[in-house]
């Protein structure tokens, strides 16, 4: 969130990250009459209103990416916490001479009853049709590892959300500022005429 990057004194707070995706932050701006005389707003109020819708839809493009990648992270973390917990469950009958008797889903709300010897390997879905055989100890870290990178990733996308709707409301109150400034302007050139 913007209050989140206000200057403290601290000197770590220049290393603070305002976008870990890289979104473009949106310039407010402070004084139209100056901003619509630089030599890029030289093409009137349309071109620039042009310019800064376009920016908006840029924006709504790389929130409908952030939203997506997080419906991902949310669906795929506690995915991964579950089979963590499988793993932790094998560890413990690792030693014990009785089978797991457990279920195992075979499609959406279709299950069959299993019974599973203790082991000290399991095979763990990497993606794109990968699979890999992992001793219990190793498939525990690689788990651990691989929650603590999607919370972390999901932290990120959820912060880089809350900057771009910064974005979002600055650009539309920009877009708000030049509007009124051609609406004024043309107000008066008609009260000279």
């Amino acid at each position: 969130m913007e209050g989140d990057r206000k200057d403290t004194g601290d000197p770590g707070d220049e290393k603070k990250v305002k976008s870990y995706a890289g979104i473009p932050e949106a310039a407010f701006v402070e004084d139209v009459d100056a901003f619509m005389a630089l030599d890029e707003n030289s093409g009137g109020a349309d071109k620039v209103l042009k310019k800064l819708d376009e920016q908006h839809s840029k924006y709504k493009l790389m929130e409908f990416n952030l939203l997506s990648k997080r419906r991902r992270l949310k669906a795929q973390i506690p995915d991964l916490e579950h089979s963590l917990e499988m793993i932790k469950l094998l560890q413990k009958q690792r030693d014990s001479p009785d089978d797991i008797e457990t279920q195992f889903l075979l499609s959406e709300q279709v299950f069959v009853k299993a019974a599973v010897p203790p082991t000290d390997m399991v095979c763990l879905w990497l993606g794109a049709n990968v699979m890999l055989e992992y001793t219990l100890d190793d498939a525990m870290n690689l788990l651990a590892k691989n929650i603590d990178t999607a919370k972390t990733n999901l932290s990120c996308v959820e912060h880089d959300l809350d900057f771009l709707r910064d974005q979002f409301t600055t650009t539309e109150v920009n877009m708000a500022r030049v509007f009124n400034w051609d609406v004024k302007r043309r107000q008066a050139a008609k009260t000279t005429s």
